[in-house]
């Protein structure tokens, strides 16, 4: 039996997740990952998790790499690997190597994904996977006087046939083998292939497992989002070539198209789901727009303000507002959204006259605070004040004053709000008046 606390934070969980699986439908992800993880103890739930994606009617082509395959095969052969700035130069008795390291993770990834989705009442529904000759490759060449021999990049992805396979809700399984017009077999960078087929498909994520937990700043925090402007600055000093190369790969994918690129951990069992199912995600995400917005309310935001703020009225730390007010006021309103949810919100009522402003229902969702957002929120209000000639904020509060204290304001007396505010003062409340010269 489920205890209390254990069944709310399952209805929780799954309330929360529920946006997600509707978004998700129908939309086409590319899952991308190296070799070592088919030698992790948490590769099996993988594979039952990228079934249950396909079970919600996602999109799926997986593209996985062979690296360590590789270096088992040449390792049994007594044949030393040779690279060029963190790229294999492929011989012929590595080539065959890498041929036969591709026949094996392909077979294993098929026949783990024939079990269907273990230990549910789908177990028995067959998932169909499909792999091909779907890229097509041309030789890297000589570069710097290093012949890469049977080396390749992508020239061109069957995106007509790959298409037709997601369209009969096929998972399409890509391995890193390239084939050119004359015969010729490729050995390619996994990430380029992913990369190739996410931008030719024009998918929706493209979602890679890497080494990392994501990537972290300067105090080791896990850096959550990057615009595609921002991951450029970050590639300037990142000083691991891996790091690099998976940088410049989302930046160019998410120019190209591609809306969102997740790097998030091999190493987290369940990675995937926590990463496409929770708000915040545990990787990084990088994209073209910000993944969270400050901007102005809409009537459609009536209901996310509602629930932010109930709680708060219903403690007494806010003014009880109803619907038909915020409906009348909701221009006043300023929301920060997360990923479609308001996290945050604020109001800024202005009194021209008197060159004042009063900040009013500056509200952070529980799951947020501390990070900052209020703070945000409030630099954001600020600077609207000053471009439309407000010479000080003030807040009435009976609970936060020691917060708008930290950040610049000063007790003042009622006589110092405007008439028209003066005349609404709630004695019975006995808020404290703060301002701010800005």
């Amino acid at each position: 039996m489920f205890e209390s606390n254990d069944l709310k934070h399952y209805v929780n969980w799954f309330r929360n997740a529920s946006p997600y699986i509707h978004a998700h439908r129908g939309r086409t992800f590319v899952i991308c990952f190296g070799g070592e993880v088919l030698q992790s103890p948490h590769f099996s739930y993988l594979i039952h998790d990228i079934a249950l994606l396909n079970s919600l009617g996602i999109r799926l082509v997986l593209v996985h790499g062979i690296r360590p395959q590789i270096e088992q095969y040449l390792q049994a052969q007594q044949h030393q690997s040779h690279y060029q700035d963190g790229t294999r130069i492929t011989d012929k008795i590595a080539l065959q190597s890498v041929k036969a390291a591709c026949g094996l993770v392909r077979t294993e990834i098929e026949s783990l994904l024939s079990t269907g989705l273990s230990n549910s009442p789908t177990e028995t529904i067959h998932i169909r996977t499909v792999s091909g000759n779907f890229i097509t490759a041309r030789p890297v060449g000589i570069r710097n006087g290093v012949d890469y021999c049977y080396t390749g990049e992508v020239r061109r992805v069957d995106t007509t046939t790959i298409t037709r396979h997601l369209d009969e809700g096929n998972i399409v399984l890509i391995s890193p083998l390239g084939y050119s017009p004359t015969g010729e077999t490729f050995n390619l960078l996994t990430e380029d292939v992913a990369m190739a087929v996410a931008i030719a498909l024009s998918a929706t994520k493209w979602i890679c497992l890497i080494e990392k937990d994501g990537f972290l700043d300067h105090n080791r925090q896990l850096v959550r989002q990057l615009t595609v402007h921002e991951a450029q600055h970050w590639l300037e000093a990142e000083p691991d070539i891996r790091c690099q190369k998976t940088l410049k790969n989302a930046v160019q994918a998410c120019e190209k198209g591609v809306q969102r690129v997740h790097l998030v951990s091999r190493h987290v069992e369940g990675a995937l789901l926590l990463e496409l199912f929770t708000r915040d995600g545990i990787g990084t995400l990088i994209s073209t727009d910000p993944y969270e917005n400050i901007r102005k309310a809409t009537i459609e935001d009536i209901g996310g303000l509602l629930e932010l703020m109930t709680p708060l009225e219903e403690a007494g730390i806010l003014v009880r507002r109803s619907r038909e007010k915020l409906e009348t006021e909701i221009n006043y309103f300023t929301v920060q959204e997360r990923d479609g949810m308001i996290v945050a919100c604020a109001a800024l009522y202005s009194f021209v006259t008197e060159g004042m402003a009063e900040l009013a229902c500056l509200v952070v969702h529980d799951d947020y605070r501390g990070t900052n957002r209020g703070d945000a929120l409030l630099a954001f209000l600020e600077h609207k004040a000053r471009q439309s000639g407000i010479e000080s904020i003030f807040v009435l509060t009976t609970h936060t004053a020691h917060w708008f204290q930290e950040r610049g304001f000063m007790v003042t007396n009622l006589e110092s709000l405007p008439l028209s505010r003066l005349s609404l003062y709630n004695y019975q409340r006995n808020s404290k008046v703060f301002v701010k010269k800005l």
